[in-house]
């Protein structure tokens, strides 16, 4: 499993899931190879579930295997 935090920088910065990698979400499509050799499933996250809903759509027609973990601090609590 991998979990990619979309938020900003500087938001990653102020706290985040311990092991997750920041890849914020204008940078996503640029990432899809990266993306694409990452362990499956990936688990997003940001502040509230909102752009990370927005990846999760994005890289499921990509054909990559995720889901929408929602808040950073949700996944987190979960790990």
């Amino acid at each position: 499993m991998t979990i990619i935090d979309v938020r900003s920088p500087e938001e990653y910065k102020s706290g985040h899931v311990e092991n997750s990698m920041n890849i914020p979400l204008q940078e996503i499509p640029h990432r899809l190879n990266d993306i694409k050799s990452f362990t499956q499933p990936i688990i997003l996250c940001c502040a509230s579930g909102n752009r990370s809903g927005h990846a999760t759509a994005f890289l499921k027609e990509e054909g990559i295997e995720c889901s929408n973990g929602g808040s950073w601090l949700n996944v987190q609590q979960k790990n």
